[in-house]
């Protein structure tokens, strides 16, 4: 039997040889051209560059997939891809070829180099939009004495060693302060990307020495990107000099301080006015990529690299509140598909591994690699047990940061361009790196398989995967829908209750009401925004309290609406909300049935829906919610029910309120004990009891037979319930309809009832048409 990854090697082989043949014809084709043709406006230069685009792409992409599937980081496939197409073996075995297709003229280089260089842009960006700095608040101290220590050792190996460099391995011998900042950044700088890799394969994504280690290499990272923007800022000086040195140091400074300050607030305001404003294609990642491209000219005017620029835009990217995951999906799509390979590539043509026959080169790369390793490790374990860790824990981090891979190149291709590292010395860098990043996943998966979880982080763990499950965590943007009835304001509370907890931006359309005189229509809106802003700060300061983390405020954008139709609505929807919350007056008829209002309104938003329905007290007021106050939550195993309680538990909690979770069985007598039905009713009881747990919030379960659901609901919600809050399912059609259970309930309950609803199901007549056909059928 021939074993699959075999297969999809050999597979990928012979795509390999395919490519080489597809292109021989167009090799011998432009071989004879006239001499320098190639570098011309002709077609030549043209085909050539996109010969070079293939090549790296198919030879890139095609080792990276094997070196995935066998546990190792696909950009290591990438730049091995690279240094095959190369002088080490392409070059080497086939060299008119290979000088014809990567053809050192400067016209025909420069047109590569360009995608190149735009790539190390591009993937400080992406590095930046996954540096997660709310890791590095939550794991604490730990990971800084790791990344001190960490960063400090290897730096000084670095430096030390480029002092006794020979000459031969420098451009310019007299520069080796240059140098030594340049390879002491190199080993001192753990690849962030391949650390997070290795450990969310392993499952540690969320266990605590698993956010320490990818904590401490962020920090390593952010620490890596200030050197080299300095050490660029002295090697254009051309030398150390004090006074220039300091102007650098300052000036980095500032930038950083004002790019999480007024740019942080900056950045989200683009990035969401775009999106709300743009109605062409991708105009958020065209924001994106502007941001970038004037924050690495702005680190370009103030004389240090636009590594940082692109670093620290990505950051600010990515802390964006509303960055959805799609965008991010899309961003991140181009840029791995096409930069990294094409990036990673060209550094691998720039090693040749045919100088290390030389022995003295080949003993000198040896030492470099142990020198890399062992600083890094020392470093990194040293920090470790400063930090408290046993000599396991210390083991694994060790091993963890001795991962360099893509910042290694990157930091590299920096100094080769500027010319302070020679060929031969890239060579060696490039060489240390492949060993050290493909050594590194064994290294961490054998140190992370010998220790245990225990009892409290286990129930961390158990707790952040509810919130994996959650409706209300993974949210990103409200929409919020209201007039300025009781039954708003309070629907506009509730709503700061839910997006409070996390920051979550909030866009409220305040419904002008026609029979309100001008100056009480004016202050709509007003009320209805401090309605939402009061539940949110309660909100907040329950999160804050219980996890002891500090919540952005809630980002609120509020306006008058004449008259909401399923067009405006809908051309609000199309800027990306997570749920419609709606809260208006007369939003039932007499007959039970919902209005045309409503029915207007909710046919423009596809998403999940929430109704606030039921209207005041006798004296004109909604019940508000208080502690000790009862919440009752209808479930029946369904994942609307189990977002119904999730929603529920996210209310009770900035106020201590009660959860009363009712389950109504349909079995005649319930399901007796032992029954499969039984044991359904007592694993959904659970779930919402762990996901009440995770909230702290108090939840009472309770089963009822011998009644409709409608009559168990109603019955339960007499016993003093403040309000009801029930998953119920959009039936296809035109109108609004959740069932005949839902009529009911609303028909015999007087306290405020929420429906959270699933998404819209459209029934088109079209679509009707064709199902009756199938029946007739």
């Amino acid at each position: 039997m021939i074993h699959p990854l075999a297969t999809r090697s050999h597979g990928t082989a012979a795509a390999l040889s395919l490519a080489f043949l597809a292109l021989a014809p167009a090799n011998q084709a432009l071989a004879a051209q006239p001499a320098g043709h190639a570098s011309g406006m002709g077609g030549s230069a043209e085909g050539l560059f996109v010969a070079e685009i293939v090549l790296l792409l198919l030879v890139g992409r095609g080792l990276g997939e094997i070196f995935q599937r066998y546990g190792q980081p696909a950009i290591m496939g990438q730049l091995i891809g690279g240094i095959l197409l190369g002088p080490s073996l392409f070059g080497w075995l086939w060299p008119d070829a290979q000088h014809l297709i990567f053809s050192p003229d400067p016209a025909q280089k420069s047109m590569i180099d360009a995608v190149s260089q735009l790539g190390i842009l591009l993937l400080l960006l992406l590095t930046g939009m996954e540096t997660d700095l709310r890791l590095v608040r939550r794991v604490g101290a730990a990971c800084f004495s790791i990344s001190i220590t960490g960063v400090v050792l290897p730096f000084a190996c670095g430096f030390a060693l480029a002092q006794v460099l020979p000459d031969t391995l420098l451009p310019e011998p007299s520069e080796r302060i240059v140098a030594g900042l340049f390879l002491g950044t190199a080993l001192s700088i753990s690849s962030v990307k391949i650390v997070a890799m290795v450990v969310r394969e392993m499952n540690f994504m969320r266990r605590n020495l698993g956010q320490v280690i990818v904590s401490s290499a962020i920090i390593e990272d952010t620490i890596g990107w200030l050197v080299i923007a300095v050490t660029f800022g002295i090697a254009t000086n051309g030398s150390l000099q004090v006074l220039p040195l300091f102007l650098t140091v300052a000036e980095v400074a500032l930038f950083m301080v004002f790019s999480f300050t007024i740019g942080r607030r900056l950045v989200f305001t683009l990035i969401r006015w775009s999106n709300d404003s743009f109605r062409s294609e991708y105009a958020v990642i065209s924001v994106i990529l502007i941001i970038m491209g004037v924050m690495a000219l702005i680190t370009n005017l103030i004389g240090v690299h636009t590594v940082l620029g692109a670093f620290v835009a990505g950051i600010l990217v990515g802390e964006s509140p509303i960055l959805s995951d799609h965008i991010e999906g899309q961003l991140r799509g181009v840029i791995t598909a096409l930069f990294m390979p094409v990036f990673f590539g060209m550094a691998g043509l720039s090693a040749d591994l045919t100088v290390l026959v030389d022995p003295t080169l080949a003993l000198l790369t040896l030492a470099l690699v142990l020198i890399a390793s062992i600083g890094k490790f020392s470093g990194a374990f040293l920090g470790g047990r400063l930090a408290g860790m046993s000599l396991k824990e210390s083991t694994a981090v060790g091993s963890a940061m001795n991962a360099r891979g893509s910042t290694e190149v990157i930091v590299a291709s920096i100094g080769l361009s500027m010319n302070i590292l020679s060929h031969n010395l890239f060579t060696m860098i490039v060489t240390m790196a492949v060993i050290t990043t493909l050594a590194m996943p064994p290294m961490l998966r054998w140190a992370l398989g010998r220790l245990p979880v225990g009892d409290a982080e286990k129930q961390r763990v158990d707790r952040e995967l509810l919130d994996e499950r959650g409706f209300v965590s993974k949210l990103e943007r409200l929409l919020l829908l209201v007039d300025d009835s009781p039954v708003g304001k309070f629907t506009a509370y509730l709503a700061g209750l839910v997006g409070g907890g996390s920051g979550m931006p909030t866009t409220l359309l305040h419904l002008e009401g026609g029979e309100l005189p001008g100056p009480a229509r004016d202050k709509g809106p007003e009320r209805a925004s401090k309605q939402v802003k009061r539940g949110a700060a309660k909100s907040a300061r329950a999160v804050s309290k219980a996890e002891d983390t500090p919540v952005d405020k809630v980002h609120l954008t509020a306006r008058t609406e004449l008259a909401a139709t399923t067009e405006t609505i809908a051309a609000e929807a199309r800027k990306g909300y997570g749920l419609l919350l709606v809260g208006l007056d007369n939003a039932l008829t007499d007959k039970g049935t919902f209005s045309a209002t409503l029915n207007d309104i909710t046919g423009g938003f596809d998403g999940p829906l929430c109704l606030v329905l039921n209207g005041p007290k006798a004296d004109g007021k909604m019940p508000m919610l208080r502690a000790g106050a009862t919440i009752l939550v209808p479930v029946n195993g369904t994942e609307v029910a189990r977002r119904a309680a999730d929603f529920a538990l996210a209310l009770a909690r900035p106020h201590r309120a009660r959860v009363k979770v009712l389950y109504v069985s349909q079995a005649r007598k319930g399901g007796r004990p032992g029954s499969v039905s039984h044991r359904r009713e007592e694993a959904v009881l659970k779930d919402v009891a762990d996901l009440a747990d995770r909230y702290g919030v108090a939840v009472e379960t309770a089963i009822r037979t011998r009644a409709t659901p409608d009559k168990a609901i109603a019955r339960e919600a007499a016993k003093g319930a403040a309000m009801v809050v029930m998953g119920v399912t959009q039936r296809p059609g035109e109108e609004l309809f959740f069932g005949d259970t839902a009529t009911a309930v609303l028909a015999a309950i007087a306290c405020p009832v929420v429906l959270l609803a699933s998404d819209r199901v459209r029934r088109t007549e079209a679509a009707a048409e064709e199902a009756a056909a199938e029946v007739g059928a």
